[in-house]
Formats: C-alpha cells, structure tokens, sequence
C-alpha cells in the first residue's frame, strides 16, 4: 500500500500557513490561479533595500497539499531575494519531474515529497512560489515606473 497523500505532516502544515493576510502598502502584489485545480494564491510583498523580502503577505485558496505549500515558503522567505525562490520553486519542481532525488534543503519541504507521483497536485503545490516570484516582478516594475 502506497503512503497516504495527506499525511499528519501535510495537514499541520496546511493549518499554519505564516503571513496570512494582505499588506496595506505592499511594493508588488500578485494573484496566481490553477487552471488544473482553481487554486488562487496571492502574495505581497515588501522589499527592503537590499532587494530582500522584507515583508509577506499570502491569501491561499487551495487543497492541503497547497497550503502546506504555502506554510513552508511563507516561514522561509523573509530575508530572501527573489533568485533565491526561483532556485527553491525549480528545485521542487526538478524533484517532481524525476531530475531532483529531493524537494529542497528548506525546512520541512521533504514532506511534500508524498506527492510526487501525483502530477495533477504539482501545480498546487508550485503556485504560492509562483505568486510570490511574481509579485517580487511587480515590485520591480513599479519601482521602475
């Protein structure tokens, strides 16, 4: 018998997504959607001068396994720059396409190991790193502007 796709671990995760909230004056912001599952993920953002994450907020909308995806980025993400979470969502990612052995060195992202033979889930779980790497985008075209 196969193991469990939401485990105990998935579901303590799910239930404690950090920086649930929007931000009232954020640099960028960004909502992405799932066309797979109709997950909605947005993300705020703050970035402070040295062009880290400064300050988070996330509404998620989405599965357990999404949320859980959630809690890990939103409790590592201060304090790091945009490459920093496009290298963590392609390293998540190469682990679901089989070009990885692991999700990721982040705390407790081995536990979405679980669904790695569950292709219609990865989305899900990718989409909070979509909507904070875009939001970081948004940040830096307004700063532009």
């Amino acid at each position: 018998m196969s193991e469990p796709l939401y485990t105990r671990d998935i579901l303590r995760l799910a239930v404690s997504i950090p920086h649930q909230q929007r931000l009232e004056h954020p640099d960028g912001s960004a909502e992405q959607r799932s066309r797979t599952c109709g997950s909605v993920v947005t993300a705020d953002v703050v970035i402070a001068d040295d062009e880290t994450l400064e300050l988070l907020g996330l509404t998620i909308n989405a599965c357990a396994l999404g949320q859980a995806s959630a809690a890990i980025l939103g409790a590592e993400a201060i304090g790091r720059t945009v490459g920093d979470i496009v290298r963590a969502r392609s390293g998540l990612a190469d682990f679901f396409e089989g070009k990885a052995d692991f999700p990721g060195d982040w705390q407790n992202m081995d536990k979405l190991a679980v669904a790695k033979d569950h292709r219609g889930r990865h989305g899900a779980i990718l989409l909070p790193y979509d909507a904070l790497i875009a939001a970081f985008a948004d940040a830096a075209k307004r700063k532009a502007a």
